[in-house]
């Protein structure tokens, strides 16, 4: 009965550890400043790389580093490559529960230096910006 007891006692704290999970921090891809907002792409291993990638979007104010509002957000990619058409790559973003932060997805079929394009649609007002991100 005593081995009963403490097996289900085990058991129950394996279920809530798996029931909370670990949160990764994120480390900062790129930052660019656009006017009074401050735009910062991010992800847990503070890169891009071929394939698919998880990433973040968070807008901020210049003045107080509060969470901004930016609306409807895009995120755009290009590449160019000589003698060849430019190879492009959109996100998919869907707003976080927490303001000015936005979740994303993209996938990169190889390596290389990718334009970023970033724009904004909101209650920070109409804007966007450029990064340079490599894909590793």
């Amino acid at each position: 009965m005593r081995g009963l007891a403490a097996a289900l006692a085990f058991g129950a704290v394996v279920i809530a550890a798996m029931g909370t999970p670990a949160v990764a921090e994120e480390k900062t891809i790129a930052t660019q400043k656009a006017k009074d907002v401050v735009i910062t792409l991010k992800s847990e291993a503070g890169q891009w790389k071929q394939g698919k990638n998880s990433f973040v979007v968070e807008f901020t104010s210049a003045k107080d580093k509060a969470p901004v509002d930016a609306g409807k957000v895009s995120v755009n990619t290009s590449m160019t490559m000589p003698g060849m058409s430019p190879m492009l790559a959109s996100a998919t973003l869907t707003p976080d529960k927490t303001a000015g932060r936005y979740v994303g997805t993209i996938e990169f079929p190889d390596t290389g230096t990718r334009q970023v394009t970033v724009t904004w649609d909101g209650a920070a007002g109409k804007g966007s910006t450029k990064f340079s991100v490599p894909v590793r």
